[in-house]
């Protein structure tokens, strides 16, 4: 008769805390995937998506940071602003995680390494004033803009299509909207101008 193998096996619903694992692929190194692409390419495009990636979460965290202090008499209508791009710019971060994973990278994750790599500057811990705020996030538009603009004409001329069309379309597009939006709310205009009355001559 076949011995039992349940009664030697010690079944628990007690989760394993406190794992110490070890590092299974480098930040900076690539797995080996058949997507057509030779190595080099896809190693230079995940270089180059991991510094736009860095530099779009800092820019998704001073969307939120500007969206919780901003002040003033456009204070409703910014505030709905910034937390709609804010959400709009997590997309556009796991679109990029996602290609540098799908390439055989290591997408960066951890805030403390992001701040590391970004080069977007480090804004005052304190609230500044709402122009200041917008053109700080214009400025950080404009950089990542750069970035994409050279990233995906050298990642095309390098064979690695994906990469290319997912920058173009959908960080590039997206980005030039959001610095639109932006870009209109810093132009000085009256906010209700009186009309004119037509002069009226008599003979």
């Amino acid at each position: 008769m076949a011995a039992d193998r349940s009664t030697n096996t010690t079944r628990s619903s007690q989760p394993w805390l406190h794992v110490d694992g070890t590092e299974i692929q480098e930040f900076g190194t690539m797995r080996m995937f058949p997507l057509g692409l030779s190595r080099d390419a896809r190693e230079y495009s995940c270089q180059r998506l991991n510094q736009i990636l860095a530099d779009s979460q800092i820019l998704y965290a001073l969307y939120k940071k500007h969206h919780w202090l901003m002040r003033g008499p456009t204070f409703y209508q910014l505030h709905l602003l910034l937390d709609k791009h804010a959400g709009e710019q997590l997309e556009i971060i796991d679109t990029i995680a996602e290609r540098v994973q799908t390439l055989g990278g290591v997408a960066v994750g951890d805030p403390r390494h992001v701040a590391e790599i970004t080069v977007i500057p480090r804004p005052p811990n304190g609230v500044e004033e709402v122009p200041a705020m917008l053109s700080r996030l214009i400025e950080a538009h404009e950089t990542i803009l750069v970035a994409c603009h050279d990233a995906a004409a050298r990642t095309q001329e390098m064979g690695d299509d994906g990469t290319n069309d997912l920058i173009v379309s959908e960080v590039i597009g997206p980005n030039e909207l959001q610095a639109w939006f932006l870009i209109e709310h810093l132009v000085d205009t009256p906010l209700v101008e009186r009309p004119q009355r037509p002069s009226h001559t008599h003979n």
